[in-house]
């Protein structure tokens, strides 16, 4: 079975892997070099960087058997492109889908990251921003001084702060999922009184973001989730793991 996995994402990581080790030809295609570095310790992968259009990616799919969408639950543009691109290649697609959280206490919940700062606008505080580096230019209208933004440790990252105008001090370039403890320690240390943050589900640590809220006093505004009709990844793992193991009889296990 060929497979293209679309999405450096844990659920991502996690089927490229699994699928790999049960006999599976898997190519995984990522964003960014960050996405290309979580998946370079799993032998048997064919691992593509870069960001792609639905023509890039209808090119890509002519030799693969099945394409997975395992993007970010916010990634709608990708997920909307890859779509486009299997009903063009004529290629089946699934699309894995974290499983979104249960509870999600927030002050406010916006629609997009654009309602998020308009609601802001009217408000008092400094504002933790942990939305990605691609959502920072919705918060441009706000004062500066008041951001303080959460992102990779890339010069791709770095550089939309700065772009924004978010002054260096204000910048926390890390790589997460974090823990609550150290969710309540930048908010303590940059006296934070709004955290902005989407539905990353348990991968995300959205959970830990919540509880640091809670904890600190802090206020919550939540992006809401796009629609999204994926599967439950690890439901769709077992699923392509039972039809490699009928397609390769001599691989079975009893793990």
């Amino acid at each position: 079975m060929r497979l293209m996995i679309f999405g450096g994402t844990t659920e991502g990581r996690v089927l490229a892997q699994r699928l790999a080790e049960a006999g599976a030809q898997v190519t995984v295609s990522v964003a960014t070099d960050m996405g290309a570095e979580e998946l370079a310790d799993i032998p048997g992968l064919t691992v593509l960087t870069g960001r792609r259009d639905a023509v890039a990616m209808q090119a890509l799919l002519q030799d693969f058997d099945l394409c997975i969408d395992a993007t970010h639950p916010y990634a709608a543009e990708a997920s909307a492109n890859i779509r486009a691109a299997c009903t063009a290649a004529g290629i089946p697609l699934r699309r894995a889908a974290r499983p979104a959280s249960t509870a999600a206490d927030a002050a406010f919940t916006a629609e997009n990251t654009a309602e998020a700062a308009d609601f802001l606008t009217g408000q008092e505080g400094n504002i933790l921003l942990t939305t990605g580096a691609k959502e920072l230019p919705a918060f441009a209208a706000l004062d500066k001084t008041r951001l303080f933004a959460r992102v990779l440790p890339t010069h791709e990252g770095i550089s939309a702060c700065e772009a924004l105008g978010i002054p260096h001090r204000n910048i926390i370039a890390m790589q997460g999922p974090f823990g609550t403890a150290l969710n309540c320690a930048i908010i303590e240390q940059y006296r934070i009184a709004w955290l902005v943050t989407k539905d990353g589900g348990r991968a995300g640590g959205f959970a830990e973001k919540l509880e640091a809220a809670r904890r600190t006093g802090t206020k919550v505004v939540l992006i809401r989730r796009p629609a999204d009709a994926g599967e439950d990844p690890e439901q769709l793992l077992q699923e392509l793991l039972a039809a490699l193991a009928d397609q390769n009889p001599e691989r079975r296990t009893t793990q």
